[in-house]
């Protein structure tokens, strides 16, 4: 593949970078945070702009330029830290209610989600699917569902969540709650990121038939995390960029001892690693969401844990980087580095830290089996 945009994508991240770029004042992210976390303005925006879509099929109303749109868009999402929700709407919930959602079910949550009016989030922090923590017991032609969600995106401002649960025989479910159920309860909790999550506790949530998604669960659950990991990594791409490039210029500018802090070997050393960093996580991400838009999934399922896996870990490195050669500065919580900071520690630990991505991409490339494999 070539390792940067198309024309098409190039346009669309041109026009996501205008769009951020009006919310980086670091006073309205402050109100927005304390608001809650979500930036209904910068949402309203997005949705007339038809950004939302940009990665769901045309089938499905939407734009059809796949993950690698998505990535474009999620990139400048990233370098602006904005507090809005794309990752979590689009991979998901848009993109699975698109793929194996009923015609009813498109036609119920789709149009709403991608015009802005109505919010669907999923709750897909469950690994491989083996720690889900809603119970699925029969009732009626559908199920009544009890357990606790820990976080999850924009759950406060959902119509609905997309809702891994299992059923009494161990198999699993996805399925659609709307959150004005009887039975669902959402409590505001404050993430790392200060952008909008809410625990989520259902008790006796009854989901008719028609709610449950027409898929085996454990499929939809693999799905929907390859997307989910690369739409992180890509916010995790601009936060390390942006977080870089201002680095860049503080050290430039900051004089020391009669010179600029950058010609000190150590300041450009560590400056020049985190840069290596940033550019594993960009390519590592291009490549998975090509191989996903070529309809690769097997060797997509790999690419997008590695994907995760830097942004986790590489991530990691830039924002302690570029915070620690802010010197004293970076750590005042009203400077703008340390946004960046809060961030990429936020997208370094949702969907799996680097030791648990880690440990599932060995499972997925068995390493395990060939080590202990006889010579």
């Amino acid at each position: 593949m070539q390792f940067d945009f198309s024309e098409d994508h190039s346009s669309v991240r041109d026009l996501a970078q205008q769009i951020f770029a009006t919310r980086t004042d670091t006073t309205v992210l402050q109100a927005i945070e304390r608001d809650g976390g979500f930036d209904a303005e910068l949402w309203k925006t997005l949705s007339e702009s038809d950004l939302l879509g940009i990665a769901v099929p045309e089938s499905a109303g939407g734009a059809g330029m796949g993950m690698l749109g998505l990535v474009a868009l999620l990139e400048q999402q990233g370098r602006r830290v904005a507090a809005t929700p794309v990752w979590s709407t689009v991979a998901t919930a848009a993109l699975p209610l698109a793929e194996f959602g009923s015609d009813g079910q498109r036609q119920t949550w789709l149009p709403g989600l991608l015009d802005g009016t109505r919010i669907v989030t999923g709750a897909f922090e469950v690994g491989d699917g083996s720690d889900i923590t809603v119970r699925a017991e029969a009732s009626g032609d559908g199920w009544s569902l009890t357990g606790t969600l820990a976080s999850v995106p924009a759950a406060e401002q959902a119509a609905a969540m997309l809702v891994p649960v299992r059923r009494p025989d161990g198999k699993r479910a996805v399925v659609i709650v709307r959150t004005d159920a009887d039975g669902v309860t959402r409590t505001a909790v404050d993430v790392t990121s200060h952008e909008a999550h809410a625990a989520v506790e259902l008790s006796g949530v009854a989901v008719p038939a028609g709610d449950v998604l027409p898929a085996d669960g454990a499929d939809v659950i693999a799905w929907t995390l390859r997307r989910a990991r690369i739409a992180l990594a890509a916010l995790a791409v601009g936060v390390c960029s942006e977080a870089l490039a201002r680095t860049a210029q503080y050290v430039s500018e900051r004089r020391q001892f009669g010179r600029p802090l950058s010609t000190n070997q150590a300041v450009s050393v560590r400056a020049a690693d985190a840069h290596l960093d940033t550019e594993a996580i960009r390519l590592t991400t291009l490549r998975a969401a090509w191989l996903l838009d070529q309809g690769r999934e097997d060797e997509a399922e790999a690419a997008a844990l590695v994907a995760k896996w830097w942004a986790s870990r590489g991530g990691l490195r830039v924002v302690h980087a570029t915070q620690h050669l802010h010197g004293g500065i970076g750590g005042d919580v009203d400077f703008p580095i340390h946004r960046y900071f809060l961030h990429g520690r936020q997208i370094a630990f949702t969907l799996g830290s680097a030791a648990a991505i880690g440990a599932a991409l060995g499972d997925a490339l068995e390493v395990g089996a060939a080590i202990g494999s006889p010579a």
